[in-house]
């Protein structure tokens, strides 16, 4: 799907349904086309998008063109900004086959100017944003009360993610430096320590709910690496050359079992979190080309990455296939039927009167004499005492 793709999401929707929502802007300035949002289904079989939109949704003109997209974790309704109209709202309903999109104002956003990158937290209360002006804001959701709004938080931002619990926001700077706030008052609460040759340019936090870290791409010197800090301390505690090239995006799985790095000439690579060794590599993907977008499928190893020159590119990762919630139940059903069928030859074999087995040497149980049915227990009758 080549074109003019300027930025791309997921949506999940009910029922394992993955969609993808697109933002594409006229090719050429001089044409008089105006920039749209398309939303394409997926077909998890052929990990593929379907080759017309299923809706589609056009700007004015004087709103320019999309810049990023933020998905709320509900499916139901994403936020995109646009290169000279703010934020706009928009909101998904209908089936598959039958999608609207709605769109609204977002009154606090609405002249906030373009945002270079945006995220919900995990449990959808929360809404931020981070401008070409270096302005970060936080947002209750969908009550849009202003949590945070610091002018001066960054020289201009870079990249920001909230944390599993979604207590913490962390952002990025242009500039090198890295910052981390308390999503539910705003305050900030730690600047992430670097050495004066390190850039702290990507972050993501860990998703797996039992390693609480903070990984960020670092371009130190001349060499790329991914550092990982410690949330509880904020201190780095090592680092890692996974992408061994400059990095322009990072994501990572729903799940968190994957981290995935995009690199400025199109290159894509997925490490597993558990290892932090790489697992997939795709190279040249976007030919020369800068990726724009890197996500992951809510529900299976498939990677959606764009770059304004080769447009959208669904990617099925070469990764060890995970067990599906049928398997598990399958091999829980075998255990079973197997221990049934042990403790049955078990107990036929046996050939106690308890149906235990016996030592070699061990004599067998005496057997009792069929006795008289007139035979009373009391073999003496009444005594008289």
């Amino acid at each position: 799907m080549q074109g003019t793709v300027t930025c791309g999401s997921w949506i999940r929707r009910p029922e394992n349904l993955n969609l993808v929502v697109l933002g594409k802007s006229s090719r050429k300035r001089e044409s008089a086309s105006r920039s749209v949002l398309e939303i394409f289904s997926f077909d998890p079989q052929t990990s593929s998008l379907s080759n017309s939109p299923q809706v589609t949704y056009v700007f004015e003109e004087t709103e320019g063109e999309p810049v990023t997209i933020a998905v709320h974790p509900s499916g139901d309704d994403f936020v995109c900004s646009t290169s000279k109209g703010g934020c706009k709202l928009l909101e998904l309903s209908g089936q598959e086959t039958n999608l609207k999109l709605l769109a609204k104002e977002l009154p606090p956003l609405q002249d906030a100017g373009p945002q270079n990158c945006m995220a919900f937290s995990v449990d959808g209360s929360k809404f931020a944003t981070g401008g070409v002006d270096g302005l970060v804001r936080i947002l209750k959701w969908p009550s849009l009360l202003i949590i945070l709004d610091e002018a001066k938080a960054h020289n201009s931002v870079r990249d920001m993610d909230f944390s599993l619990d979604s207590e913490f926001l962390a952002s990025t700077s242009t500039d090198g430096a890295a910052r981390i706030w308390k999503a539910e008052d705003g305050l900030a609460v730690a600047t992430l320590t670097r050495n004066s040759d390190e850039k702290i340019e990507l972050c993501r936090f860990s998703k797996d709910g039992t390693k609480p870290f903070l990984f960020c791409a670092v371009q130190k010197g001349d060499k790329a690496v991914t550092s990982v800090y410690d949330i509880s301390t904020w201190k780095k505690i090592g680092y890692k050359r996974l992408l061994r090239k400059p990095a322009a995006i990072m994501s990572i799985s729903l799940d968190g079992k994957y981290l995935a790095l995009g690199s400025k000439d199109g290159d894509v690579c997925v490490a597993e979190v558990k290892t932090m060794e790489v697992s997939h590599l795709s190279r040249r993907l976007h030919l020369g080309t800068c990726i724009t977008s890197l996500e992951f499928c809510p529900s299976q190893r498939v990677v959606l990455t764009t770059s304004n020159e080769w447009g959208a590119v669904v990617t099925k990762l070469n990764v060890p296939a995970d067990w599906k919630e049928w398997q598990i139940y399958l091999v829980l059903v075998g255990l079973f039927l197997a221990s049934a069928v042990a403790f049955y030859i078990f107990f036929q074999k046996s050939d106690s009167f308890w149906k235990f087995p016996l030592g070699r040497d061990q004599p067998g149980r005496p057997k009792f004499e069929i006795l008289d049915p007139q035979y009373s227990e009391d073999a003496f009758g009444p005594l008289d005492m």
